[in-house]
């Protein structure tokens, strides 16, 4: 699957312990990176600053579902623990 075009739920969603530029903390949760563009791209994405969490990530229907919302929430819900539902 490809990244979904104005979407950046993964951007947005996850947590990123390791310091990302600008954000020496990472970022928690549900917060939007500083690199996430008004069009949802990493603005940040072929660089080496890149955090190994997101060269990692992989857009995959199990987690991105059919939609941005969707997306959002399958990830949110990972965040949090709520497994329950994918097993």
């Amino acid at each position: 699957m490809e990244c979904r075009e104005k979407c950046g739920a993964c951007c947005i969603a996850i947590s990123i312990t390791s310091p990302i530029p600008g954000m020496p903390n990472g970022k928690p949760a549900g917060i939007p990176c500083i690199h996430l563009t008004e069009d949802y791209k990493c603005a940040i994405f072929h660089s080496h600053d890149r955090p190994a969490v997101c060269h990692g990530f992989k857009a995959e229907k199990l987690i991105c579902g059919n939609t941005r919302e969707e997306a959002i929430n399958i990830i949110t819900r990972l965040e949090q623990g709520s497994f329950e539902d994918f097993i």
